[in-house]
């Protein structure tokens, strides 16, 4: 395994997510939400569609996200920035799949059923990546984009 998959398994394997979106006055909001998923950077999250992010998408899916551990070094920053789109996961297959990987993650949403029920699955959908990671040098970065 390569350093650029290790790391995004760890990154991958973190809890949060901000995801960045705007709304239709202009406005940027970012939120932190928790995620689950990672194949293809599909990233699934639960939020309410009355949170100032889901009103945003509805009027704008385009969205950004940033994934990072906790540091207090310049030299422990590492990270991923993200491009992509924002869609609420209707019933079906791909919602079946997210709620396995978000139950996987977060064993403590299956005693929440109730409370999911009533709000939204999205899914982030990523088109750019940005791999930030001083520990390989100041500034070091990888990017790619996804179809």
């Amino acid at each position: 395994m390569n350093q650029k998959t290790e790391t995004l398994e760890h990154l991958l394997a973190l809890s949060t997510m901000t995801l960045a979106t705007y709304g239709s006055d202009g406005s940027p909001h970012a939120a932190p939400v928790y995620f689950s998923g990672g194949e293809n950077m599909r990233l699934y999250f639960f939020s309410s569609p009355d949170s100032q992010h889901g009103r945003d998408v509805v009027v704008n899916p385009k969205a950004a996200a940033a994934i990072y551990p906790q540091g207090y070094d310049w030299q422990d920053i590492h990270g991923l920035q993200l491009h992509g789109e924002v869609t609420k996961i209707p019933a079906g297959q791909e919602w079946e799949h997210a709620w396995d990987t978000f139950v996987a993650k977060f064993p403590f949403v299956e005693n929440l059923k109730m409370v999911f029920d009533t709000n939204q699955f999205y899914v982030f959908a990523s088109n750019w990546v940005r791999l930030v990671d001083n520990r390989q040098g100041f500034g070091f970065k990888q990017e790619w984009t996804l179809s």
